[in-house]
């Protein structure tokens, strides 16, 4: 019996983890799903009516809207977090004095809650006393930057805060990436006489592509499940011109008791999750392989 037990310690030591991730993820995902095919309102209704939520869904122009600022924001926030976040790993690896002073001031807006950033670029944004209000008191009149409260220009404010918090580990991630590159790789190149562009273009970023590609899902995630950004930056507004799916879900579920739409939602979210997941998974294995 001893010696059956040591041979399984390691099955053994896991199963009730894994237990628990079947029963509580899983088994939550299942229940989610099942939800969604009924007409469930303020409690849950367990018959199955099909797709009668998802149709309600997408008739809704909230939705519709929400659905499209992810296709804005998630984009505008991956896209300029990997550039920004690349610049300044090149520029930190050139061994520059005080490196370790700037990688903190850059990745120090990572460690903070989405709350408190959402809640600072609130008061950064505010026309009433942010950045528009400062330049009014420097003689610019005429200036203007009223993003935060008009409905054509809210998303965008997201953008900005959102890549203020999350180039940070984009740079972290690239700048480990310039790290493990093989000094011997530099010398040769120099001494070849390949300018220092066209090292970085045609040598160092193709190496990169497993950080572009980590980089890439875990930014994409964080779109898909950004919520507290846009409650404490927006609530939504003005209206729910800046509405996410997360927000929408959350309203749905919990303020206006209809389980089912928001577990159509919350469907519709994984579905996206899933779309961006299993490519890169397909793609590290085939790679791997």
């Amino acid at each position: 019996m001893y010696r059956w037990i040591c041979r399984r310690m390691n099955i053994l030591v896991l199963a009730p983890t894994l237990v628990a991730m079947i029963v509580v993820y899983y088994g939550f995902v299942a229940i989610t799903i099942w939800i969604s095919l009924t007409r469930s309102a303020a409690v849950p209704n367990f018959t199955i009516v099909g797709g009668y939520q998802y149709a309600k869904l997408f008739n809704n122009d909230r939705w519709h809207v929400a659905y499209t600022n992810l296709f804005i924001f998630g984009p505008l926030l991956i896209g300029c977090s990997l550039l920004i976040g690349l610049v300044l790993a090149v520029l930190i690896d050139r061994d520059v004095r005080g490196e370790t002073l700037f990688r903190t001031i850059f990745l120090y807006p990572y460690a903070l809650s989405q709350i408190v950033t959402g809640l600072a670029w609130q008061w950064i944004l505010n026309p009433a006393y942010g950045i528009e209000k400062l330049v009014h008191d420097l003689g610019f009149a005429s200036f203007k930057f009223d993003w935060l409260i008009n409905s054509n220009r809210a998303i965008y404010t997201l953008v900005i805060a959102g890549t203020w918090q999350a180039t940070g580990l984009v740079m972290a991630l690239f700048l480990a990436g310039l790290r493990g590159i093989d000094g011997e790789l530099w010398k040769a190149a120099r001494v070849d006489g390949i300018p220092l562009f066209q090292i970085y273009l045609r040598i160092i970023l193709p190496m990169l592509r497993p950080v572009f590609l980590t980089a890439i899902v875990l930014l994409s995630l964080s779109v898909i499940r950004c919520f507290d950004l846009v409650v404490a930056l927006t609530q939504g507004g003005p209206g729910f011109a800046s509405d996410l799916p997360s927000r929408f879900m959350f309203d749905y579920t919990f303020r206006r008791d209809q389980l089912g739409m928001g577990a159509a939602s919350a469907v519709v979210m994984m579905t996206t999750v899933l779309v961006i997941v299993i490519p890169y998974l397909y793609t590290e294995v085939k790679h791997k392989a």
